[in-house]
């Protein structure tokens, strides 16, 4: 049986975040993750995507994010269990939980944060009636690694952040890039948009709206897309083509935590955001991706607040009628576990007495 303060499930950012939280308040976290390491989709999906949201970091590989959290929670020493997907949660009489995986493995704590992003998750695949045969032989749902497109003509289809982000990264790797989309207009983020439009006009990107990839031209590898262009002269033609990613999304999915009679809400989990996160089950929290409210906002940087929030009720819970002061880091430093400690730059301390 593996025993701590807070047992969270999913290893994304928010998780890892929320272990540094917790740490400050002297509490000892640990992750189980389905996936075979830390980092969530940022890991396992997209490692090389660039994030421009967060604070302090005009620009972050996903990857490097993990890293980064990784790095700044290892002092509080956590404990993971990854590979293992929660199975079960059984509640016990002195109101702890006991969470059980897939391959047996016992977890027990009085307070369990899931942090498990989008849930399990596969592509959502645009219905064109070859692709399954195209896969792995230059259809791709995911980019794990630009290089692979260096010097390669790639088409992308989409309208998210995702399909504007990445056109906008492979525009400086690939010999030709083309997104197409079947609006003029784009869901994702206004400086995106403009990016690209940008790239379009200095002859960097092709644009194509609005259309579609109806079909895929090709024997053994793709060789080009068929598009549908009702604006176009010939309405369907070719564009050539080394690669094909159709960037539509993801179709989550909560897996067995859907059963632990949690209140569902879209495919997410409700939690009373005016207060600490908690669901309508005492001692689980829900944070990040994960859970829905009223406003909610399905970005990293809003995890790291929730989590934030989460870990100081936490606290009161474990600590009943202990009052706690929030001290800054800059003021305080940072106890670790290890008995190693951080201390503030005497500048700051200095400025801020």
């Amino acid at each position: 049986m593996i025993k701590t303060d807070i047992l969270i499930i999913g290893a994304g950012p928010t998780g890892l975040f929320a272990v540094f939280e917790a740490g400050l308040l002297k509490l000892k976290c640990h992750l189980i993750d389905a996936l075979p390491q830390a980092g969530g989709q940022c890991s396992e999906i997209y490692p090389k995507k660039p994030i421009y949201d967060i604070p302090g970091f005009p620009e972050i590989l996903a990857d490097d994010l993990t890293k980064n959290l990784l790095e700044q929670c290892k002092q509080f020493e956590p404990g993971f269990t990854l590979g293992e997907r929660a199975e079960t949660i059984e509640k016990q009489e002195d109101g702890s939980f006991i969470v059980t995986t897939n391959k047996g493995t016992k977890h027990q704590a009085p307070i369990v944060a899931i942090a498990g992003g989008l849930g399990s998750f596969e592509p959502r695949k645009p219905l064109i009636n070859n692709i399954e045969s195209f896969e792995d032989k230059g259809v791709e749902y995911f980019i794990k690694d630009p290089e692979k497109y260096r010097n390669k003509r790639v088409v992308i289809s989409g309208g998210g952040d995702s399909a504007l982000d990445w056109s906008i990264f492979l525009s400086d790797i690939a010999s030709e890039v083309t997104l197409i989309h079947r609006r003029n207009e784009f869901r994702g983020a206004l400086d995106s948009v403009d990016k690209v439009q940008e790239l379009k006009n200095s002859g960097k990107i092709n644009l194509i709206t609005p259309a579609e990839v109806i079909g895929i031209v090709g024997e053994h590898h793709v060789k080009a897309v068929v598009v549908s262009q009702a604006e176009h002269i010939e309405k369907e033609y070719e564009v050539e083509c080394d690669h094909f990613i159709p960037l539509f999304g993801l179709s989550p999915k909560l897996g067995p935590i859907a059963n632990w009679g949690l209140e569902i809400e879209k495919n997410a989990i409700k939690v009373n955001n005016a207060l600490d996160y908690q669901t309508n089950i005492p001692g689980i929290f829900a944070i990040g991706d994960v859970n829905t409210y009223p406003g909610k906002l399905k970005l990293i940087l809003c995890g790291f607040h929730e989590a934030t929030l989460m870990c100081q009720a936490a606290y009161q819970i474990l600590n009943p009628g202990k009052k706690y002061v929030l001290k800054y880091t800059t003021v305080s430093g940072i106890d670790g576990f290890d008995g190693s400690r951080k201390e503030a730059p005497k500048a700051v301390v200095k400025a801020i007495n």
